[in-house]
Protein backbone atom coordinates (compact mmCIF):
# COMPACT_ATOMS: atom_id res chain seq x y z
CA UNK A 1 0.00 0.00 0.00
CA UNK A 2 1.20 3.48 -0.87
CA UNK A 3 2.33 5.52 2.12
CA UNK A 4 2.74 9.03 0.70
CA UNK A 5 0.68 10.61 -2.06
CA UNK A 6 0.02 14.01 -3.57
CA UNK A 7 -3.51 14.71 -4.80
CA UNK A 8 -4.17 17.43 -7.38
CA UNK A 9 -7.68 18.89 -7.46
CA UNK A 10 -8.85 21.31 -10.14
CA UNK A 11 -10.22 24.64 -9.01
CA UNK A 12 -13.24 24.20 -11.28
CA UNK A 13 -14.27 21.09 -9.36
CA UNK A 14 -14.69 23.17 -6.19
CA UNK A 15 -17.29 25.36 -7.90
CA UNK A 16 -19.76 22.52 -8.42
CA UNK A 17 -22.79 23.32 -10.55
CA UNK A 18 -22.39 27.04 -9.86
CA UNK A 19 -19.39 27.20 -12.18
CA UNK A 20 -17.78 29.84 -9.99
CA UNK A 21 -16.68 30.21 -6.39
CA UNK A 22 -16.59 27.45 -3.78
CA UNK A 23 -19.28 24.87 -3.06
CA UNK A 24 -18.85 23.94 0.62
CA UNK A 25 -20.55 20.57 0.13
CA UNK A 26 -17.85 19.62 -2.38
CA UNK A 27 -15.24 20.86 0.09
CA UNK A 28 -16.74 18.58 2.71
CA UNK A 29 -16.75 15.64 0.30
CA UNK A 30 -13.08 16.21 -0.57
CA UNK A 31 -12.13 16.49 3.10
CA UNK A 32 -13.80 13.17 3.90
CA UNK A 33 -12.07 11.48 0.96
CA UNK A 34 -8.73 12.72 2.33
CA UNK A 35 -9.71 11.53 5.81
CA UNK A 36 -10.19 8.05 4.35
CA UNK A 37 -6.52 8.11 3.35
CA UNK A 38 -5.25 9.54 6.64
CA UNK A 39 -7.24 6.94 8.60
CA UNK A 40 -5.27 4.28 6.71
CA UNK A 41 -1.93 5.91 7.64
CA UNK A 42 -1.36 7.50 4.24
CA UNK A 43 0.58 10.80 4.25
CA UNK A 44 -1.21 13.31 2.02
CA UNK A 45 -0.16 16.47 0.21
CA UNK A 46 -2.66 18.49 -1.82
CA UNK A 47 -2.34 20.95 -4.68
CA UNK A 48 -5.42 22.80 -5.91
CA UNK A 49 -5.94 24.94 -8.98
CA UNK A 50 -7.67 28.32 -9.10
CA UNK A 51 -9.86 28.12 -12.19
CA UNK A 52 -13.06 28.51 -10.18
CA UNK A 53 -11.95 32.08 -9.40
CA UNK A 54 -9.62 33.20 -12.20
CA UNK A 55 -7.27 31.74 -14.78
CA UNK A 56 -4.14 33.70 -15.56
CA UNK A 57 -4.19 32.87 -19.27
CA UNK A 58 -7.82 33.97 -19.60
CA UNK A 59 -7.26 37.16 -17.61
CA UNK A 60 -4.42 38.14 -19.94
CA UNK A 61 -6.15 37.08 -23.16
CA UNK A 62 -6.84 40.56 -24.56
CA UNK A 63 -3.54 42.12 -23.50
CA UNK A 64 -4.90 44.60 -20.96
CA UNK A 65 -3.47 42.52 -18.11
CA UNK A 66 0.06 41.25 -18.68
CA UNK A 67 0.53 37.48 -18.66
CA UNK A 68 2.83 37.62 -15.64
CA UNK A 69 0.27 39.62 -13.65
CA UNK A 70 -2.53 37.34 -14.79
CA UNK A 71 -0.59 34.29 -13.60
CA UNK A 72 0.07 35.88 -10.21
CA UNK A 73 -3.66 36.56 -9.94
CA UNK A 74 -4.24 32.87 -10.63
CA UNK A 75 -1.73 31.94 -7.93
CA UNK A 76 -3.61 34.09 -5.43
CA UNK A 77 -6.78 32.22 -6.39
CA UNK A 78 -5.11 28.93 -5.45
CA UNK A 79 -4.32 30.38 -2.02
CA UNK A 80 -8.02 31.19 -1.50
CA UNK A 81 -8.89 27.61 -2.43
CA UNK A 82 -6.08 26.29 -0.24
CA UNK A 83 -7.43 28.14 2.79
CA UNK A 84 -10.89 26.69 2.09
CA UNK A 85 -9.54 23.13 1.88
CA UNK A 86 -7.52 23.58 5.07
CA UNK A 87 -10.65 24.77 6.86
CA UNK A 88 -12.68 21.83 5.55
CA UNK A 89 -10.03 19.36 6.69
CA UNK A 90 -9.85 20.88 10.16
CA UNK A 91 -13.65 20.96 10.36
CA UNK A 92 -13.75 17.15 10.33
CA UNK A 93 -10.90 16.79 12.81
CA UNK A 94 -7.79 16.47 10.64
CA UNK A 95 -4.60 18.41 11.23
CA UNK A 96 -3.67 20.48 8.21
CA UNK A 97 -1.07 23.04 7.21
CA UNK A 98 -1.20 25.50 4.33
CA UNK A 99 2.12 26.25 2.65
CA UNK A 100 2.30 28.94 -0.01
CA UNK A 101 4.94 29.49 -2.69
CA UNK A 102 4.16 33.21 -2.29
CA UNK A 103 4.88 34.48 1.21
CA UNK A 104 1.70 35.30 3.13
CA UNK A 105 2.64 34.90 6.76
CA UNK A 106 -0.77 35.90 8.06
CA UNK A 107 -2.44 33.15 6.02
CA UNK A 108 -0.06 30.22 5.91
CA UNK A 109 3.52 29.05 6.10
CA UNK A 110 6.07 29.73 3.40
CA UNK A 111 6.87 26.63 1.39
CA UNK A 112 9.86 24.84 2.93
CA UNK A 113 10.25 21.27 1.75
CA UNK A 114 11.87 19.97 4.94
CA UNK A 115 9.05 21.43 7.03
CA UNK A 116 6.47 19.97 4.64
CA UNK A 117 8.00 16.51 4.97
CA UNK A 118 8.02 16.85 8.76
CA UNK A 119 4.32 17.77 8.77
CA UNK A 120 3.60 14.71 6.64
CA UNK A 121 5.56 12.46 8.99
CA UNK A 122 3.37 13.78 11.82
CA UNK A 123 0.27 12.82 9.79
CA UNK A 124 -0.69 16.41 9.01
CA UNK A 125 -2.19 17.04 5.60
CA UNK A 126 -0.17 19.68 3.75
CA UNK A 127 -1.97 21.94 1.27
CA UNK A 128 0.44 23.51 -1.21
CA UNK A 129 -0.84 26.81 -2.62
CA UNK A 130 0.53 29.56 -4.82
CA UNK A 131 1.48 27.25 -7.68
CA UNK A 132 5.23 27.14 -8.22
CA UNK A 133 5.49 30.81 -7.24
CA UNK A 134 6.44 31.67 -10.83
CA UNK A 135 4.41 32.80 -13.85
CA UNK A 136 4.12 30.64 -16.98
CA UNK A 137 3.79 27.41 -14.98
CA UNK A 138 0.48 25.63 -14.41
CA UNK A 139 -0.78 24.08 -11.20
CA UNK A 140 -0.30 20.70 -12.93
CA UNK A 141 3.41 21.47 -13.03
CA UNK A 142 3.25 22.70 -9.43
CA UNK A 143 1.64 19.41 -8.41
CA UNK A 144 4.35 17.36 -10.12
CA UNK A 145 7.06 19.54 -8.60
CA UNK A 146 5.69 19.31 -5.06
CA UNK A 147 5.08 15.56 -5.41
CA UNK A 148 8.71 15.11 -6.46
CA UNK A 149 10.00 17.34 -3.66
CA UNK A 150 8.11 15.56 -0.89
CA UNK A 151 9.02 12.18 -2.45
CA UNK A 152 5.43 11.09 -2.97
CA UNK A 153 5.06 7.61 -4.43
CA UNK A 154 2.31 8.67 -6.84
CA UNK A 155 0.55 11.81 -8.04
CA UNK A 156 -3.23 11.48 -8.27
CA UNK A 157 -4.97 13.91 -10.58
CA UNK A 158 -8.56 13.96 -9.32
CA UNK A 159 -10.84 15.07 -12.16
CA UNK A 160 -14.42 14.76 -13.40
CA UNK A 161 -13.71 11.65 -15.52
CA UNK A 162 -12.59 8.17 -14.51
CA UNK A 163 -9.34 8.17 -16.45
CA UNK A 164 -7.62 9.03 -19.71
CA UNK A 165 -9.42 8.54 -23.03
CA UNK A 166 -8.21 8.56 -26.63
CA UNK A 167 -10.75 11.32 -27.30
CA UNK A 168 -13.20 13.42 -25.30
CA UNK A 169 -15.76 10.96 -23.82
CA UNK A 170 -18.27 13.79 -23.41
CA UNK A 171 -18.26 14.37 -27.16
CA UNK A 172 -17.58 10.91 -28.61
CA UNK A 173 -19.57 7.84 -27.55
CA UNK A 174 -16.89 5.52 -28.97
CA UNK A 175 -14.08 7.07 -26.88
CA UNK A 176 -11.85 4.35 -25.42
CA UNK A 177 -10.38 4.46 -21.94
CA UNK A 178 -6.62 4.00 -21.76
CA UNK A 179 -5.97 2.11 -18.54
CA UNK A 180 -2.21 2.59 -18.84
CA UNK A 181 0.14 4.56 -21.03
CA UNK A 182 3.73 5.72 -20.99
CA UNK A 183 5.00 9.24 -20.46
CA UNK A 184 6.20 9.26 -24.06
CA UNK A 185 2.77 8.25 -25.33
CA UNK A 186 1.17 11.08 -23.41
CA UNK A 187 3.73 13.55 -24.76
CA UNK A 188 4.00 12.35 -28.36
CA UNK A 189 0.27 11.77 -28.89
CA UNK A 190 -0.64 15.02 -27.12
CA UNK A 191 -2.97 13.20 -24.75
CA UNK A 192 -3.96 15.90 -22.29
CA UNK A 193 -3.29 14.10 -19.04
CA UNK A 194 -1.43 17.16 -17.78
CA UNK A 195 0.54 19.82 -19.58
CA UNK A 196 3.77 18.69 -21.25
CA UNK A 197 6.04 20.32 -18.66
CA UNK A 198 4.32 18.39 -15.87
CA UNK A 199 4.53 15.08 -17.72
CA UNK A 200 8.19 15.62 -18.61
CA UNK A 201 9.00 16.39 -14.97
CA UNK A 202 7.11 13.28 -13.82
CA UNK A 203 9.05 11.18 -16.34
CA UNK A 204 12.37 12.60 -15.19
CA UNK A 205 11.56 11.72 -11.58
CA UNK A 206 9.85 8.38 -12.23
CA UNK A 207 6.62 9.67 -10.70
CA UNK A 208 3.48 7.76 -11.76
CA UNK A 209 0.47 9.96 -12.62
CA UNK A 210 -2.91 8.45 -11.78
CA UNK A 211 -6.07 10.03 -13.23
CA UNK A 212 -9.40 9.27 -11.56
CA UNK A 213 -12.91 10.59 -10.95
CA UNK A 214 -12.81 12.60 -7.73
CA UNK A 215 -16.58 12.38 -7.30
CA UNK A 216 -16.65 8.59 -6.91
CA UNK A 217 -16.64 7.98 -3.17
CA UNK A 218 -13.69 5.90 -2.01
CA UNK A 219 -11.71 6.17 -5.25
CA UNK A 220 -8.63 7.72 -3.65
CA UNK A 221 -8.39 4.94 -1.08
CA UNK A 222 -8.89 2.25 -3.73
CA UNK A 223 -6.01 3.71 -5.74
CA UNK A 224 -3.52 3.82 -2.87
CA UNK A 225 -4.52 0.24 -2.05
CA UNK A 226 -3.53 -0.79 -5.57
CA UNK A 227 -6.84 -0.84 -7.45
CA UNK A 228 -6.19 0.27 -11.03
CA UNK A 229 -9.65 -0.45 -12.43
CA UNK A 230 -10.97 2.95 -11.31
CA UNK A 231 -8.31 5.03 -13.01
CA UNK A 232 -5.69 5.44 -15.72
CA UNK A 233 -1.98 5.35 -14.99
CA UNK A 234 0.83 7.15 -16.79
CA UNK A 235 4.26 5.74 -15.96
Amino acid sequence: MIKRVLVKFSGEALAGENGFGIDTQILNFIANEIKGLVDHDVEVGIVVGGGNIIRGVSAAADGIIKRTSGDYMGMLATVINGVAIQEALEHIGLEARLQSAIDMHEIGESFIVRRARRHLEKKRVVVFAGGTGNPYFTTDTAATLRASEIEAEILIKATKVDGVYDRDPNKYSDAKKLHSLTYDQALNDHIRVMDDTAIALAKENGLPIVVCNMFEEGNLLKIVQGNRDVCSVVE
